[in-house]
């Protein structure tokens, strides 16, 4: 049997790879993938080549090494079974399940201290979606949304609608979201937005405030459009604050900075799951932002979120329906049987 991998090739295109199954290093083992889930943003970017390919790929990650230039092996929600673990590693690792941060791929070898055991009761094809859970977390944690709150969430592809299921938990007065697409807004609806909203059907701001009472206190930007940046800035209040979650890769942002925003007090900001804020990171650690992200996981009912599954072989298809049927497709998962 030969282990397989895809990669990134050119823009609009992808190919499954073969090689021998590795075996692992006396201090590694190795996982038979089952699912793995595409990260539709940053994935997107790529198979559009919209990447900036100097970019190293991610620092934090050893699964993912070398830059974004084609062609390349990209990918960080895998789900598997321990099938061989080396010389000196537990053999309890046998047969378990795990999450690990990888690429795309049926075969691969880690060491244990880079994978992440699935409790028991997480189901496996939901324990795909930890990444972006944990994307959504980190999104939540920067944005310290505060009592009585009016928030508003531009973009509710898949991290947009985990990040909106967990400011629903928070006792905001009112959580408004943004989307092109009907099923992403009924989805937003089930997961507790009190308004979901189409952002073509007029100024987003003045609706907003419409519905909400005044401006909002937080606004979200996950659309991965950067036109949308200056809604969500004209939809914040004085003193509020805007989080762009979304990354544009190449993708050029003209942010009108010349009304409201200049006098209003309103603060800009980055978020990414890679890092934790340096104000946090006294109290918070990834392994801390990893068991409360299974804790959210375990709770979180997400009917609806994955929405496809492709074997790895026609992940080319995959890629082509989320690139142009979105209002149809949301969660994607490659299949390794």
């Amino acid at each position: 049997m030969n282990a397989r991998r895809l990669s990134f090739t050119a823009p609009g295109s992808v190919a499954v790879r073969t090689a021998p199954v590795p075996g692992p290093g006396p201090d590694e083992v190795r996982v038979r993938t089952a699912v793995s889930a595409i990260s539709a943003g940053t994935e997107g970017l790529l198979y559009r080549g919209e990447a900036p390919a100097d970019l190293e790929a991610d620092a934090e990650l050893d699964a993912l090494n070398g830059d974004l230039s084609y062609p390349l092996s990209y990918g960080y929600a895998a789900v598997g079974t321990v099938t061989a673990v080396g010389d000196r590693v537990d053999g309890d690792w046998l047969e378990r399940q795990v999450f690990a941060y990888n690429p795309h791929e049926s075969h691969f070898c880690r060491s244990p201290d880079e994978l992440l055991p699935i409790p028991e009761t997480v189901d496996p094809r939901e324990a795909a979606l930890f990444a972006t859970l944990e994307t959504a977390a980190t999104f939540v944690l920067d944005g310290r949304p505060l009592l009585g709150e009016r928030v508003a969430v531009f973009g509710q592809g898949v991290v947009g609608l985990l990040t909106t299921a967990l400011l629903a938990r928070f006792p905001l007065e009112e959580l408004v979201v943004f989307d092109r697409y009907e099923r992403r807004r009924e989805l937003a609806a089930t997961f507790g937005a009190d308004r979901a909203l189409d952002p073509e059907g007029g100024d987003a701001a003045e609706r907003f405030d419409e519905v909400a009472g005044g401006r909002a206190d937080l606004t979200y930007e996950l659309s991965g459009n950067p036109d949308a940046l200056d809604d969500a800035i004209s939809t914040t209040g004085f003193d509020g604050r805007v989080l762009v979650g979304s990354w544009y890769g190449t993708k050029p942002a003209t942010v009108d900075l010349g009304g409201r925003f200049h006098r209003n007090r309103i603060d800009v900001r980055s978020s990414q799951v890679s890092t934790i804020a340096p104000d946090l990171s006294g109290r918070w650690d990834r392994d801390r932002r990893h068991e409360t992200t299974w804790d959210r996981l375990r709770e979180l009912e997400l009917p609806g979120l994955i929405t496809h599954e492709f074997p790895l072989e026609d992940a080319d298809e995959a890629y082509e329906r989320l690139e142009n049927r979105p209002e149809s497709t949301i969660q994607v998962l490659l299949t390794y049987d």
